[in-house]
């Protein structure tokens, strides 16, 4: 599957933006789908994830403002992301996790200023 995502963007703290991931091919097979994000330095760090039966994953400190959301019909997933943080600075990616092994896509640049 080639997962393309959109949504980053520039904010000031306390806003919200909401990244989308498709998933060209379809994302009905695939069984865990989530959000990562890294820093210059650092390794990619789990943000979120969602199985197929919608069961979710938050890192520490994420569930409060962030929300992982799967549309199937759609191929779609969503990271909605309220209350941000100049801390949230970083790129996101989207996962792909199924039989054939992990996919990911391009990310998108998220800015928070304070």
């Amino acid at each position: 599957v080639r997962l393309v995502e959109s949504g980053g963007g520039s904010v000031q703290a306390g806003g919200s933006l909401r990244l989308s991931c498709v998933g060209f091919g379809g994302i009905f097979g695939i069984s865990i789908m989530g959000w990562y994000r890294q820093v210059p330095g650092e390794s990619r760090k789990l943000v979120a994830s969602i199985t197929r039966d919608g069961v979710t994953n938050y890192a520490d400190g994420m569930k409060d403002r962030f929300t992982i959301t799967r549309d199937t019909a759609k191929d779609t997933i969503f990271l909605q992301m309220n209350n941000l943080e100049p801390e949230d600075t970083a790129v996101y990616y989207c996962l792909a996790n199924d039989h054939t092994g992990p996919s990911w896509g391009q990310g998108t640049q998220v800015t928070v200023s304070s």
